[in-house]
């Protein structure tokens, strides 16, 4: 349904194919968005599935943020974008959550990859915050790993787990490695993947 979506738009707009939206798959420094992005930039590229939204819920302590919803309507295909500036002329940082599945990727890393997934795609374990703050989940610290590297175009990915199969079983302690056997029973997945851009 979402292929025949963008097919239509891709018909019924005189856009070439280097500006057109993908259809999925891998988030990156420049696709499918980029740091010279703009609000109004996105608005031309996406049509009515972009949108400018005020409260853009950044994960943390309920701090919102304005910025635009990219598919906003369809969980598992919105992407979140922040910017650098009131005016929102240039992107600061994406974000992709508030899904069980996405059809997105970072690096390989998509919303529901486990520990052990992500282990793998970082060559290395790495830390864990504890799961009793409102920063909790996030990886602090990737060890020298693959994914503790910039991307290609110097941008940078953020992971957050979300809670187990059982609060019960979580590991004691914080940071807490992710090859941790309490930890990797407990079972948390990936929950949010922050793309953070380089500044000027």
């Amino acid at each position: 349904m979402r292929n025949s979506i963008v097919l239509l738009m891709l018909l019924a707009a005189p856009v070439s194919a280097q500006t057109a939206p993908p259809a999925d798959g891998p988030i990156t420094c420049t696709s499918p968005v980029s740091v010279g992005d703009s609000a109004k930039s996105l608005m031309q590229r996406y049509g009515g599935e972009a949108v400018v939204a005020e409260d853009l819920y950044t994960g943390v302590e309920d701090i919102t943020y304005r910025g635009v919803a990219l598919l906003p309507q369809s969980p598992d295909w919105r992407i979140d974008v922040f910017f650098a500036d009131d005016a929102m002329t240039r992107v600061a940082r994406l974000t992709v959550r508030d899904a069980k599945t996405s059809h997105w990727n970072v690096a390989g890393v998509t919303i529901g990859s486990t520990l052990a997934q992500v282990q793998k795609i970082n060559g290395k374990p790495f830390l864990v915050t504890g799961i009793d703050s409102d920063f909790s989940g996030f990886v602090i610290n990737w060890k020298g790993g693959v994914l503790g590297r910039p991307l290609a175009g110097g941008c940078e990915i953020v992971v957050r787990f979300g809670q187990g199969k059982d609060v019960r079983g979580a590991p004691d302690g914080d940071p807490v490695a992710s090859d941790n056997a309490t930890m990797r029973k407990w079972g948390p997945v990936v929950e949010q993947i922050e793309v953070r851009f380089p500044e000027k």
